[in-house]
């Protein structure tokens, strides 16, 4: 079977809410969003017919998260990245920050230390500060090619008696890494050296390029005594609203875990939620197969623009995520300029690299997860407004 990509359902008349925060963070709604990640892709046929079907059913109320769910997510993650895990120890989530919150709440105290490696999805140092803790930002090194890796002797310098998690990235979002086995393995040697407990966002380990391969920390040996891993189907088969995701918990620290858990009250999600995220694993290789094939022209489409205007932009390059990290440094632009620069000449809503720390000063961060169509309008309102920028200047 072949999906098509070239178009998807128009979102501006929904509640999705790329477009309906328009105007509250570009100050017109005449731009096209390009930064929350999810996909203007349509979701996968299979997953809403499965929904579609269970609605034949007159009844929604209560119910468990049904094994079989998490037994093809099992399956999922054996067949396509190697990693066997235990179905005693996973649990529902409706999101990965509220899961990173709960390991937060359950593994450190007040005043301690939560070790995030900047530039990174925002929630990472805003939980931690919400939640009393005292953030330490182990910012990765960036190497003359553009490319980011962990700086270990940096991580070591700032851990203390205090510091009790570290907040993993892989694939790192924003700067697109996979890590490699060996960059993994070093840094949970440090973790393990001082005791640390490593959260391990995950989502975004279906969305690999190849030559690159996501390793789950969990695959490496002790990492199963100090990793906890969030995974899930919401950016893989683009269904961030049905609001499910998977917590996965070595047995060593089930107990502790639980306690916190168990106190936030997660219950088990919604009825059609838990049909679709079964749904998904069990129908969508060929469909990601197809999806990926996509995504990666849509870079290729960027990396074509970043080099004909590279006295403008680089792209860094990209191993996984679809979320491009553009260095617009060489604009000579503030952050406050650039953003404006993009919302008013490109007429693309993008996220500010400065969100994701300060080590993303200069740099924006763009979604490329969207049809064929819409990527053709998103290079062609850049091309325009860099090619202008270039006239003016000459």
């Amino acid at each position: 079977m072949s999906y098509d990509f070239t178009s998807s359902a128009d979102r501006s008349g929904t509640n999705a809410e790329k477009y309906t925060l328009r105007e509250e963070l570009f100050g017109t709604e005449d731009v096209l969003p390009a930064w929350v990640a999810d996909m203007d892709i349509d979701t996968p046929d299979f997953v809403l017919e499965s929904v579609k079907k269970r609605l034949e059913h007159p009844v929604i109320g209560y119910e468990e998260f049904p094994k079989s769910a998490f037994e093809a997510q099992i399956r999922w993650m054996r067949k396509h990245h190697g990693i066997e895990y235990d179905l005693e120890g996973m649990f529902y989530s409706h999101s990965v920050v509220a899961s990173m919150q709960v390991v937060i709440e359950a593994f450190s105290n007040k005043g301690d230390e939560v070790i995030v490696q900047t530039p990174i999805y925002p929630p990472f140092f805003h939980a931690p500060v919400h939640m009393e803790r005292k953030v330490v930002k182990n910012p990765l090194k960036c190497l003359e090619d553009g490319t980011y890796t962990f700086d270990l002797e940096d991580l070591q310098a700032k851990i203390t008696k205090n510091t009790k998690l570290l907040l993993l990235s892989s694939p790192h979002n924003p700067v697109g890494r996979v890590w490699k086995k060996e960059e993994l393995e070093s840094l949970l040697k440090v973790c393990e050296e001082n005791n640390i407990i490593i959260f391990a966002d995950e989502v975004h380990c279906d969305l690999v390029y190849e030559p690159s391969k996501h390793i789950p920390l969990t695959s490496l040996e002790a990492a199963d005594e100090r990793v906890i891993t969030a995974i899930g189907v919401g950016k893989t088969f683009n269904m961030a609203g049905f609001a499910v995701s998977s917590i996965v918990v070595p047995k060593n620290l089930r107990e502790q875990f639980k306690k916190a858990y168990d106190n936030v009250h997660f219950a088990q999600g919604s009825v059609l939620s838990h049909v679709a995220f079964e749904s998904a694993y069990n129908n969508g290789e060929e469909w990601l197969q197809e999806l990926k094939l996509h995504l990666y022209k849509n870079y290729e489409m960027l990396l074509e623009l970043s080099k004909k205007y590279k006295e403008y932009i680089e792209l860094t390059p990209i191993e996984g995520t679809y979320l491009a990290w553009l260095d617009c440094r060489k604009m000579n632009l503030s952050n406050k300029e650039l953003r404006e620069w993009f919302v008013k000449e490109a007429k693309l809503g993008l996220n500010a690299g400065l969100s994701f720390g300060k080590e993303g000063s200069g740099y924006m961060r763009l979604n490329f997860a969207v049809s064929s169509a819409k990527m053709a309008q998103i290079i062609t309102q850049l091309e325009n407004a860099l090619q202008r920028k270039k006239e003016n200047e000459h």
